[in-house]
């Protein structure tokens, strides 16, 4: 049990990775404010192959450029111009892949993401990509972040969910992605509160 280990995001494998995210400890500690959530939802963006992706067919920018670094750090992306949302980067350095947290069930620090959003019931803390970087105060500045760092890490704590709670389906929100917007690369937690709609 602790933060994650190096090696647990360098893993080639996205998909399991992404399986394994389930049940995890998103930590933050900002200001000496600590809050964090168990992981119920997330998805996996496969790099320049993925038509889903960021990356997809070798695209470089300045916003995409940590899913091409070493696995283990943080990429997190400004949507619509609003919305915050946080990426794990997996695999080794130059290969592009991420996993997006979609979901978290709020386990610390419940008060201070009330303060941060106007969701003030616990279950609609961390439901969906944007409300849960809200409340764990976690911006685009962030983006790059070793998540081996005190301010910003993944913890496991021994919990597990169930294989049989543990649903497969696809993608939200990517149906420009033609036939990848099919693949089953979303991760969810079978009846939680916290998973997005």
């Amino acid at each position: 049990m602790g933060k994650l280990p190096k090696y647990f995001y360098q893993r080639e494998d996205v998909l399991k990775i992404a399986h394994e995210l389930l049940g995890k400890l998103l930590v933050t500690n900002f200001d000496g404010l600590r809050t964090s959530g168990r992981i119920v939802e997330c998805e996996a963006y496969a790099g320049t192959g993925d038509r889903a992706s960021h990356v997809y067919g070798g695209r470089r920018t300045t916003r995409v450029e940590p899913m091409y670094a070493a696995g283990g750090i943080a990429y997190v992306y400004l949507c619509y111009g609003i919305h915050h949302l946080f990426n794990v980067v997996t695999n080794v350095a130059g290969t592009p892949h991420a996993v997006l947290i979609r979901g978290i069930e709020p386990v610390e620090g419940i008060d201070m993401m009330q303060l941060r959003t106007p969701s003030r019931h616990i279950y609609q803390l961390g439901k969906g990509p944007g409300k849960l970087t809200r409340a764990l105060g976690i911006h685009t500045i962030h983006s790059g972040y070793n998540l081996q760092s005190r301010e910003l890490h993944l913890y496991d704590d021994g919990f597990v969910y169930p294989e049989n709670k543990i649903i497969r389906s696809p993608r939200i929100g990517v149906d420009y992605a033609g036939d990848d917007a099919l693949l089953p690369y979303r991760f969810s937690i079978e009846g939680n509160k916290s998973v997005s709609k």
